[in-house]
């Protein structure tokens, strides 16, 4: 396998866990993050652990040009890169008006607009291979207004409509367009979000990343258009169809109100 795969969040947690199942599947991977050193560890791990090529860049994508910095980096360096994993997001919890706007506004541009911009800019590059494959990681969150996750399901309802019309357009292309939904991991999402009182009802049904990689990767080469993890996740997602909007808001309000 020459081809690369490019993973955005893959310093920690479901974007870590898909590089490396990725690089046991033989792919050369592409790190990117912001913390040089637990890319600079992963990337040594994974070498010698599965005997690929594990190249990193630590980048901020809140930054306006980082999209235009990676992908220059990876047509700079000739990566054919045949998998673009979009996983980088985080979420931010507390009522819109009491959170800082340049705090949410950074959460947008991780969360959205660089993937977007980064879509955009190595769909070309994709072309380029026989067969190629985009994944974007989305949540149940972004399937109805969540009170207190406000801007961060949002962001993710922006991520599910754009990758399931992405689909649609590029169906007659090389390039295969799946999207993840995943519902609560074993992550530090609850931590940087702020949403300690959530821990132990996050840890009782959470799947691990390991769980969630190895079946959204499994998922993406089947060209899926959705892969969305456990029947819990599932059920919920029925059960989001079924039952009226306002119910499913006040039940998620009630669940996520922050606590004095």
């Amino acid at each position: 396998m020459t081809s690369y795969a490019l993973v955005t969040g893959s310093s920690k947690g479901i974007g870590k866990a898909i590089a490396e199942d990725l690089a046991k599947r033989k792919y050369n991977v592409l790190l990117v993050a912001r913390s040089e050193k637990l890319l600079q560890s992963l990337a040594d791990e994974l070498s010698q652990k599965y005997k690929v090529d594990v190249k990193w860049l630590a980048l901020d994508l809140s930054e306006p040009m980082a999209a235009l910095e990676l992908k220059n980096w990876v047509t700079k360096n000739n990566f054919p890169v045949s998998v673009l994993v979009n996983n980088a997001g985080y979420g931010l919890w507390g009522n819109f008006n009491d959170l800082a706007l340049e705090d949410q506004n950074n959460m947008l541009r991780v969360n959205v607009f660089s993937l977007v911009d980064l879509t955009w800019l190595m769909i070309p590059v994709l072309k380029l291979q026989p067969k190629s494959y985009i994944l974007n990681t989305g949540s149940l969150a972004g399937l109805q207004a969540v009170p207190t996750l406000n801007l961060y399901a949002a962001s993710k309802a922006m991520v599910n409509s754009f990758t399931r019309g992405l689909r649609y357009e590029l169906k007659e292309t090389t390039i295969s367009v799946s999207l993840l939904s995943p519902g609560s991991v074993r992550t530090g999402f609850v931590e940087r979000a702020g949403m300690y009182h959530m821990q132990k009802m996050a840890e009782k049904f959470s799947m691990s990343p390991e769980e969630i990689a190895a079946i959204a990767v499994k998922g993406m080469f089947n060209e899926k258009k959705e892969i969305m993890p456990g029947f819990v996740n599932r059920f919920s997602a029925a059960m989001v169809k079924i039952l009226p909007k306002s119910l499913i808001e006040n039940l998620a309000g009630s669940a996520y109100k922050k606590k004095a």
